[in-house]
């Protein structure tokens, strides 16, 4: 009998490789490049796929990311698993530039002001957003109100303008990712069939000298 040691990993070096996974971003990015572009589908379906997955990242329904995508990919008949692949595209990296952007954007366009002072403020309406719906959640259970004042402020400060400010520059960056894709995806598979198609005919070219 073999016994394995099991793997355990301390929460320090999870949280490490969430941030920074083996191998580095890098090495991640073209892993998804390579399975995405081994998708049998057409180009244009996977390309549909990327731009669901792209533009998913500037939505703020973070944790729902997949969902959407997937969602996005059918509604548009794209290829899901590309659309899933594509919200890579989203990481620890990128969250900060695309909530910032985002952010302003939708300040801009709903005519309200930005708070430059992101590394507070913001977590401070995270924070205050999950106490209430954790004090809400006894609130239920026991005599005492009810206060969605924190998820009020966070709505109105945080997750809608996000939202509306999401919709143009995740528009524009899948768009970018959509006209990107289809060539290296067309190129890739006229590529693969000419080297399958070589095979072929090699291998018909020796069984014709063995007879």
């Amino acid at each position: 009998m073999v016994f394995r040691r099991r793997d355990r990993r301390s929460p320090l070096r999870t949280i490490w490789e969430f941030l920074w996974p083996r191998g580095g971003w890098g090495r991640a990015f073209l892993y998804v490049k390579h399975r995405v572009r081994r998708l049998p589908d057409s180009p244009e379906r996977i390309a549909r796929g990327v731009w669901a997955g792209v533009f998913t990242t500037f939505t703020p329904f973070y944790t729902m990311h997949f969902f959407v995508a997937a969602i996005l990919a059918r509604a548009m008949n794209g290829n899901i698993l590309a659309a899933l692949s594509a919200t890579f595209f989203g990481n620890p990296l990128t969250y900060v530039p695309i909530g910032v952007i985002s952010l302003k954007t939708g300040h801009w366009l709903l005519g309200t002001e930005f708070d430059e002072s992101v590394d507070k403020s913001l977590v401070d309406k995270f924070i205050g957003a999950g106490k209430d719906l954790q004090d809400n959640l006894f609130a239920l259970l026991t005599d005492q109100d009810a206060d969605w004042a924190g998820l009020e402020l966070f709505y109105d400060e945080v997750f809608y303008p996000y939202m509306v400010g999401g919709l143009i520059p995740g528009a524009i960056a899948g768009t970018i990712g959509y006209f990107l894709t289809v060539p290296l995806i067309r190129a890739y598979q006229h590529r693969r069939r000419a080297k399958i198609k070589a095979k072929f005919e090699e291998i018909k070219r020796r069984a014709g000298t063995e007879e």
